[in-house]
């Protein structure tokens, strides 16, 4: 268990990717998440790791399943992803997220366009809400910048791997294969440095590779003792059951 602000949750954060369909392994695994997933399906899964002692959910844009997840007595917690800074107060009441968190993808354009003023204004409409006011970023030149200019950021989520970089195809750094997306093997190097830096709670996320390091149970373990490993106490990890076999 680790503090987050008031809430004290679990180390182990359960992730939405595989419930939106979003597998980062092709367009089939997508369909697999998207057909497994039914809200009927989602509630049972979010249980089983509540009983298992995860008490924590970051998710973002699919809500319908929180209503009925809490009608059987969940007391997990939310934590919010989005971009929508006019869309903080339909969250708050839809979701009662204990935190709010501006969306990676999101934030490292934003601040390759120079614009990073918008995600700065997102965190203190956040923060007006009075829920905790985080930013996720795949970038780990961005979370030193936020953390060097002093924004008033409760916590990071933080990815170990860069992939909203522009690739270099003639880049002869070893990646980790599959999918359309480049995994280079020595982004959680580069993170996780800035993770131990920053003085605020970090919550790591892809620490398996999107599946990628999940092809036996040993490769799990090693992901799971590098991760804790290489972040603070004080930091989480978000882990979602990316690789289709999991899921049975």
């Amino acid at each position: 268990m680790i503090n987050l602000g008031p809430h004290r949750i679990s180390r182990l954060i359960v992730g939405s990717n595989p419930l939106l369909g979003y597998s980062y392994l092709g367009s089939h695994t997508d369909r697999q998440m998207k057909d497994y997933f039914t809200t009927e399906n989602t509630v049972e899964f979010l249980l089983k790791c509540e009983n298992s002692g995860i008490n924590t959910h970051q998710g973002s844009s699919r809500m319908e399943y929180l209503a009925p997840l809490r009608d059987r007595g969940s007391k997990m917690n939310f934590i919010s992803l989005s971009s929508d800074r006019m869309k903080i107060k339909e969250i708050v009441n839809t979701a009662s997220p204990i935190a709010v968190v501006h969306h990676g993808g999101v934030t490292d354009r934003l601040f390759s366009e120079g614009d990073s003023m918008i995600v700065h204004d997102y965190v203190k409409a956040v923060k007006d809400t009075g829920l905790l006011a985080g930013v996720s970023a795949h970038n780990p030149d961005v979370i030193k910048q936020i953390a060097d200019k002093g924004w008033e950021v409760d916590f990071f989520m933080t990815c170990f791997y860069y992939l909203t970089r522009t690739i270099n195809m003639e880049d002869p750094v070893t990646t980790l294969p599959t999918g359309s997306y480049v995994f280079y093997k020595n982004d959680p190097d580069t993170m996780t440095r800035v993770i131990r830096q920053v003085k605020q709670p970090c919550l790591a996320f892809k620490i398996l590779g999107a599946g990628r390091l999940c092809s036996n149970q040993e490769k799990v373990k090693t992901a799971f003792q590098y991760a804790f490993s290489n972040i603070k106490p004080s930091d989480g990890v978000i882990v979602e059951c990316s690789h289709g076999s999991s899921m049975k």
